[in-house]
């Protein structure tokens, strides 16, 4: 991530909050949220909703099947009257993955007009490395960097 960054807002447990304006020649891995937990993609309908019931940010879940970005549902895809013993996958539907050199701004507009406000990202591979997340008032970026390489 760039030395400059755009104006920005604290927040806690190590997230920032980046301005979603000011955003050129950043990319979605700059103001992605990285090391997002996921979910396997054996998880069943029960699961996902007590994880979901966890926290009403959670607008997201991304199911990874060793690493690989396996699917995503949002809080109204397990919803449904689907059995809690069921699987979650079964349910996901199919959302965009983002790249991590994507534009941000491309990235932010893409977010915004999704469910949720939150996108998947992943690398080439298919290895999930983030979500990149808008603030309700989608005048934030949510995020939590990726560690500098050592």
């Amino acid at each position: 991530m760039s030395d400059d960054l755009p104006p920005h807002r604290a927040a806690g447990a190590g997230l920032a909050y980046i301005s979603a304006d000011d955003v050129d020649e950043m990319t979605v891995g700059d103001v992605m949220h990285a090391g997002v937990a996921s979910l396997p993609a054996t998880a069943t309908v029960g699961e996902l909703r007590a994880w979901f019931a966890v926290s009403p940010s959670r607008r997201l879940a991304v199911l990874t099947d060793e690493g690989r970005y396996a699917g995503a549902l949002t809080p109204a895809d397990v919803a449904s009257a689907a059995s809690d013993d069921g699987p979650a996958i079964e349910l996901a539907r199919e959302h965009a993955t983002l790249a991590p050199d994507l534009a941000a701004a491309t990235g932010r507009d893409l977010v915004a007009a999704s469910e949720g406000r939150r996108l998947p990202v992943a690398d080439a591979t298919g290895r999930f490395v983030g979500v990149l997340a808008l603030t309700t008032d989608l005048q934030f970026f949510a995020c939590r960097p990726a560690p500098a390489p050592e």
